[in-house]
């Protein structure tokens, strides 16, 4: 069974930057297709950046340019790094592993992953 742990979220500044992990144990991390998606208050999970087994990446539109996703399979982590952060970033970050095994795509849709973290709140202030 997949686990995810993410961390590295907090409160910053706009303008400021901060880089956010997540550990996966249970799977062949290598693998999979890794995404980060987040979800603000009162708002519904969106797709934030993805990340294939061999380093394809997608972005949504409104990080593109600031956000750069990666991983580190020796690790068996992914990360994001977030640059010239908003306040409407202000959301808890969850990453998600997807359901296919050996796929070379980003799905932007959250019913393609099938294990999640339990989020790391990132709080952007103006």
């Amino acid at each position: 069974q997949v686990q995810l742990v993410e961390s590295g979220g907090g409160l910053v500044q706009a303008g400021d930057s901060l880089r956010i992990s997540c550990v996966a144990s249970g799977r062949t991390f290598a693998s999979y297709t890794m995404c980060w998606f987040r979800q603000a208050p009162g708002k519904e999970r969106e797709f934030v950046a993805g990340i294939t087994r061999s380093g394809g990446t997608d972005y949504a539109d409104s990080v593109k340019g600031r956000f750069t996703v990666s991983r580190d399979n020796a690790k068996n982590t992914v990360y994001l790094q977030m640059n010239s952060l908003k306040p409407e970033d202000t959301a808890v970050y969850y990453c998600a592993t997807a359901r296919t095994y050996n796929s070379e795509y980003v799905a932007r849709l959250s019913v393609s992953y099938n294990a999640w973290g339990e989020g790391t709140q990132v709080t952007v202030s103006s």
